[in-house]
């Protein structure tokens, strides 16, 4: 393995203003001084479309709500050939929900991440909780500054010791100097000094400060507090400077203007430097023991400050045994007596400053830059041998070995030459019933997704029939495809339902993109424009959601009608309109009651997301999606499929029978949309969860697809598998295979690839 040469460093960046722009900044300038011949650079994030005047350091940029943006930084990082990625996580600095979003990158990078945690909850909520387990287990090491983060992420996050590394926020290796000369320069010369930096934000406690003014100028009446920082640029977006305003409004109750200086600045960090250097006392008095690390608190401390502070996480380890004083949360006179007692003892806070600046040399951005480059080491070496490992030995799905083999052949035994038959008697296809345009959809769908590479083919003749009969369903006098044909191939309905309409349209467009003959693809592009103006008119949930995904396939296409866009977006605002019309805490539904085909939904709205580059679209897919996949999840770790018996029940838990192919095809489906929109891991679990489904994970242990055949069981009842073996079933059944084996070979490739890169390297 060649040496380390290349890292790359997410995370915000300066200019922008705020303590994680700085920390990465400072971290990378740090690893790239670190050796000869060492090459840096920074992945950028910027927040709301807001755009930086970047140093050369940073070659990529990310919009925090832009999903392509993730994915274009992780092709970045892939092609860039960078030994290691060092993600700097804070929960606020990524787009999504509890900042998701990032998974979208991690999950496509094929070199090792470290990833730096500035926050570890103890308390985090579903989301939160989801998101850093998926981020923690795509990173090879996690690094946090305090014992305190290594701890909660052993008990709150069971996360192995050997994955954590303790590593301290870095400080600029500064002398220990006395504060005259530098009083003198920024002209504090004849005062005590009390000094506080950072973003001003609530939660700084800043008015907890000022309240202890008039006590230590009772004691001390040269004393004077220094507020050094911008306000917060989030708080400056949405409050402007009320913050600001009311803690000077504080200050002029108390009669303490001559004694508070308010200097409303970001500065440089030489400038940093000399005024932390002019202060007799420095104090942090957060609000919040939840503060896992403070770049302020470190600084300081760094330069030998007598620092007094409340004692949230990051403070309580570095100041104990006499390196600080520690004070109550929200105690003005406690913080008072303190900071008055230190200005009144020169010999005491001179000892304090002694042992500060002692306890801090192994934290120098030199020394953490080494121990940086320790763990990127042996995130490389841990990398190399899972890659070798999985080599050697492939690692099985969690449910499943190996996908099955595509077999077509009852598919084949259910269709004549009209074309596929609704319903069959055990694997006898039943005439009595005749045939559907939704059948015949759902088959030309699967004739076009076995297209793709690896994967027998349809014959051509069976494409065509299934072509033939949807074009033979158009009545052209009312504009609408019929659905029901007796088997002696008579139309039983002038038009169908809406959702068999929305459905072609899904067929059509998909065989627009999609399909391996060029004449097909024409006459389907043409008849999808004749038959899609009839949807706005549609009152069907699921009947919007299939022509979506239709619009989805036929909108890529060059030349796609001027209609097909203009009802995308009318009909992604309907289903968006619906979810926030009925949604609850409890209920993230777009009906008071569930159905069939229920992932369609939000599947749609993802599919519809991603390609109009539109996230309230597609954060209501993943959203609703999340907390379907939830509802269908035994507690013991089965697909449980909404039950047919549940239609109609309103806002109460789905029934468990009866049981249906469909859904779980609908539900593979749409968490393979998820999983590609996001990269979220745990929607793979929940397709191969789902898929397991037929196989025989579900209530009743029963496998309901013959290996040999393919054919499917219509569903599970309460006591035994529904033995016959309909279209509809068959189809989905294939629908999903397909999707799973994609998926397999996916997860094949990837492995390989990283063992290619690492043998190159």
């Amino acid at each position: 393995m060649r040496p380390l040469s290349r890292v790359a460093f997410i995370g915000n960046s300066l200019p922008r203003r705020c303590g994680i722009a700085t920390f990465t900044t400072d971290l990378q300038q740090a690893v790239a001084s670190s050796g000869a011949g060492m090459e840096t650079t920074i992945v950028a994030m910027n927040d709301r479309g807001h755009s930086y005047d970047y140093p050369l350091e940073v070659q990529c940029q990310i919009s925090d709500e832009r999903l392509e943006d993730y994915v274009r930084a992780a092709d970045f990082l892939n092609e860039g050939g960078f030994d290691v990625v060092c993600l700097q996580h804070e929960f606020g600095i990524f787009g999504g929900e509890a900042g998701g979003h990032v998974m979208a990158l991690l999950s496509r990078l094929t070199m090792p991440v470290v990833t730096t945690l500035h926050t570890v909850l103890a308390e985090p909520t579903s989301m939160q909780r989801n998101v850093m387990e998926r981020i923690v287990d795509a990173s090879a090491r996690v690094i946090v500054m305090a014992e305190k983060g290594r701890d909660l992420l052993r008990t709150v996050y069971r996360l192995p010791a050997d994955k954590i590394e303790v590593i301290a926020h870095g400080i600029p290796d500064f002398a220990f100097v006395e504060p005259d000369e530098a009083k003198e320069q920024l002209g504090f010369g004849s005062h005590s000094v009390i000094l506080t930096f950072g973003l001003l934000s609530p939660n700084k406690g800043i008015e907890v400060m000022i309240d202890a003014m008039p006590s230590i100028l009772r004691r001390r009446r040269d004393a004077v507090y220094v507020i050094l920082g911008a306000t917060h640029p989030n708080l400056v977006r949405d409050h402007g400077e009320t913050y600001r305003e009311s803690l000077m409004a504080r200050v002029r109750e108390l009669g303490v203007e001559d004694h508070v200086v308010f200097l409303d600045q970001f500065v440089d960090q030489a400038t940093l430097l000399d005024f932390i250097s002019m202060c007799d006392v420095y104090v942090t008095p957060y609000l919040n023991e939840a503060q896992m690390t403070s770049g302020t608190l470190s600084y300081s401390f760094g330069l030998g400050k007598a620092v007094v502070s409340t004692p949230y996480w990051h403070a309580r380890e570095l100041l104990a045994d006499g390196r600080g004083i520690l004070v109550p949360f929200g105690d003005a006179v406690a913080i008072g007596n303190e900071i008055a007692g230190l200005l009144t003892d020169a010999a005491r806070r001179q000892a304090m400053r002694l042992r500060a600046y002692a306890s801090s040399r192994s934290m120098t951005w030199e020394r953490t830059a080494k121990r940086y480059l320790t763990t990127f080491e042996a995130a490389r070496r841990s990398r190399m041998l899972s890659v070798i490992a999985g080599a050697a030995q492939p690692r099985p799905s969690p449910l499943m070995a190996a996908p099955p083999e595509m077999q077509t052949g009852h598919l084949l035994a259910m269709c004549d030459d009209t074309g596929l038959f609704q319903h069959a008697i055990h694997s006898v296809p039943d005439r009595a019933h005749g045939y559907c345009v939704d059948d015949n959809a759902r088959a030309l769908l699967l004739a076009c997704v076995l297209n793709g590479a690896g994967e027998p083919r349809l014959e051509e003749a069976l494409t065509g029939r299934f072509a033939s009969f949807i074009q033979h369903a158009w009545n052209p006098e009312n504009r609408r495809f019929r659905n029901f044909m007796s088997f002696d191939r008579r139309w039983l309905e002038d038009a169908g339902s809406e959702d068999s309409h929305g459905r072609t349209l899904w067929a059509l467009g998909v065989c627009a993109r999609d399909d391996a003959s060029a004449s097909r693809r024409r006459w389907a592009a043409a008849l999808f424009a004749e038959a899609v103006p009839a949807v706005e008119g549609f009152t069907s949930p699921r009947a919007w959601a299939f022509a979506l995904l239709g619009l989805d396939a036929c909108c890529s296409l060059a030349g796609a009608p001027d209609i097909a866009i203009s009802l995308r977006t009318l009909l992604a605002n309907r289903l968006l309109g619906l979810l926030s019309a009925v949604e609850t805490p409890d209920w993230v539904w777009f009906e008071d009651g569930l159905s069939y085909d229920n992932a369609r939904l939000p599947q749609a709205l993802i599919a519809t997301g991603v390609s109009m580059k539109a996230s309230a679209y597609l954060e209501a897919g993943l959203r609703s999606l999340r907390w379907l996949t939830a509802l269908q999840t035994t507690p013991a770790g089965l697909f449980r499929p909404v039950g047919s018996d549940s239609f109609g029940d309103r806002r109460i838990a789905p029934k468990a029978f009866d049981q249906q192919p469909l859904e779980a095809t609908a539900t593979i489906s749409a968490c393979l949309a998820a999983w590609r929109a996001d990269g979220d891991t745990q929607w793979r679990t929940e397709a191969d969860r789902a898929f397991a489904w037929f196989l025989g994970h579900n209530d009743l242990s029963s496998p309901l697809v013959d290996l040999d055949t393919g054919a499917c069981r219509d569903g599970l009842h309460r006591d035994r598998p529904n033995e016959n073996r309909g279209g509809e079933s068959a189809v989905s059944y294939l629908l999903s295979l397909a999707e799973i084996r994609q998926l397999a070979r996916i997860s094949e490739d990837r492995p390989k690839l990283a063992q290619l890169q690492a043998l190159r390297a």
